[in-house]
Order: C-alpha cells, then sequence, then structure tokens
C-alpha cells in the first residue's frame, strides 16, 4: 500500500483530512459522497477527457473512471499523492503528474472537464483566482470545471462571524481554511470568464454518524472508530474537530457548482 501524505506527522500536527484518511475514512468531502456523485453525474463524463486537481486519495478518481471517460489526469503538488491516485487510475489507463494545481504543465485547452474538490477552500483569494484560471485554461470552450468545496451560509452571513469560523477552522484542522458563501464562490468563476450553470448543496456532517455509514458504510465505520479507540492522540483531535464542525454546524454547508466555459 503507498504511502498516505502526512503518515508521519503526529495527530497533534497532521493536517485534518490527512489524519483522517490515516484512521481509514474514504470519502474527504464536505458534502458527502452525494453531492459529489450528484455533480458528476450532471457532467456526463462517459468518453471525455478529464482533469482532476488534488484527487487526494483517489476516491473521486475511482468514480469518474466507472463512467469511463475518454482520459484521466489527476494533477496533486504531493508526490506521495499523487502516487497513491496512480496506483488506482493506472490499469484503467488514467495518469497523475505531480505539480502545482495553478500551474499544472498541462497543454490548454486540452481537457472537456476540470474538477476540484474540497481543495481551493483551502487557498488565499489570490490562490482560488491561480487555480480558477489554470482550469479555465485547461479547459475547450463549452467545457465545464466542478468543483465541492466548503460553503458558508447564509449569503448575508456577517462577515465578522465568517471570520470566526475560518479561525476556528484554521486552528482545529490545522489547514488555513477560507469557505466561501454561495454567491462568493459564483462570484469568483463568473470573474474568471466562467458561466455557473448549476449549484448544488447538502449538510456539512463529515464527522456524523449518519454521513460516515451511508458514505463508508458500517464495516468501514467499524474500523474507523477500533483505529480512534486504539490512539487517544488522534481520538481527541478528532473531537475537537467535531466540536468545531458542531459548533458552527448553522454557518457551514458543502456546496458543488459547475461553471462552462463560453464557446
Amino acid at each position: 500500500m503507498q504511502t498516505l501524505p502526512q503518515q508521519n506527522r503526529r495527530p497533534e500536527d497532521a493536517q485534518g483530512h490527512w489524519l483522517l484518511a490515516r484512521l481509514g475514512k474514504r470519502v474527504l468531502r464536505p458534502g458527502g459522497l452525494e453531492l459529489t456523485t450528484g455533480l458528476l453525474d450532471r457532467l456526463g463524463l462517459t468518453g471525455t477527457d478529464v482533469v482532476e486537481l488534488a484527487p487526494g486519495i483517489g476516491k473521486t478518481a475511482e468514480l469518474i473512471l466507472r463512467r469511463r471517460p475518454a482520459s484521466y489526469v489527476g494533477v496533486d503538488a504531493d508526490p506521495s499523492a499523487a502516487a497513491l491516485v496512480a496506483g488506482i487510475v493506472g490499469p484503467s489507463g488514467g495518469r497523475t503528474v505531480t505539480a502545482d494545481a495553478a500551474d499544472t504543465g498541462l497543454p490548454a485547452a486540452s481537457a472537456h472537464v476540470v474538477i476540484g474538490e474540497a481543495m481551493l477552500t483551502m487557498q488565499t483569494e489570490r490562490g482560488k483566482r491561480a487555480i480558477i484560471a489554470e482550469a479555465a485554461r485547461l479547459l475547450r470552450p463549452g467545457g465545464c470545471y466542478a468543483i465541492h468545496e466548503l460553503g458558508l451560509q447564509p449569503d448575508d452571513l456577517d462577515p465578522s462571524v465568517g471570520e470566526e469560523i475560518r479561525k476556528d477552522l484554521a486552528r482545529t484542522i490545522k489547514v488555513n481554511a477560507r469557505p466561501l458563501t454561495a454567491s462568493e464562490w459564483r462570484r469568483l468563476l463568473s470573474d474568471a470568464g466562467l458561466v455557473v450553470e448549476w449549484t448544488g448543496t447538502a449538510p456539512m456532517a463529515l464527522l456524523k454518524l449518519r454521513r460516515n455509514l451511508s458514505d463508508e458504510g458500517l464495516g468501514r465505520v467499524l474500523r474507523i472508530a477500533w483505529n480512534l479507540l486504539r490512539n487517544p492522540a488522534a481520538r481527541r483531535r478528532v473531537l475537537t474537530m467535531r466540536r468545531t464542525f458542531v459548533k458552527h454546524a448553522d454557518h457551514l454547508t458543502g456546496i458543488a457548482l459547475i461553471a462552462r466555459k463560453p464557446v
């Protein structure tokens, strides 16, 4: 089995999503498997050329390949993650490259679809804009950029509340997460010349039992629970993350958008 990124970091120091992956969690998206599946179903991936930015541990890559695209390329800046996903997509003819999502090195207009999940949230506004611009560059005219990210709600959320949430998330998950409201996500995509065609949301229930049973299945949930029981430091960290998510549950959501590049 390939080594996961941050495999050797202490539970207290690892980024939250990689810690959860080490514990056995495979679905690491804010809106869960259902929102990801709904996003992919709307894209009509069969026979298309797909680029996935920051594919993580490759769960979405598996779902993409089931839809039989003409080609798949995963782009990840972390060599361990790129190698992990290469092992998943290689038997189906897919490949990965180790590169920054804002500078993939892939040819312009080489993709019908560009997909990125739970990665723009972790960027500054400048970083978000750079990655979206790169996605637009990779798309052929008429192609789609699809994202699944962490959102804030409602659209008129008090900015001071949003800032408090961002600070709490940064302390808890060890990533400078910067979620946006739906209107802010749409504005970023529109500013890059893309036309938003669909927006979907789902509760941000990453660490709730019902969501995990739905996303992971009973067997994997029991495995995660066993790993938590055996690792007190990891258990404390996950419980801290869960408390933060519960504290801000009214204002956090999973959000997915599809934006098309004009012909």
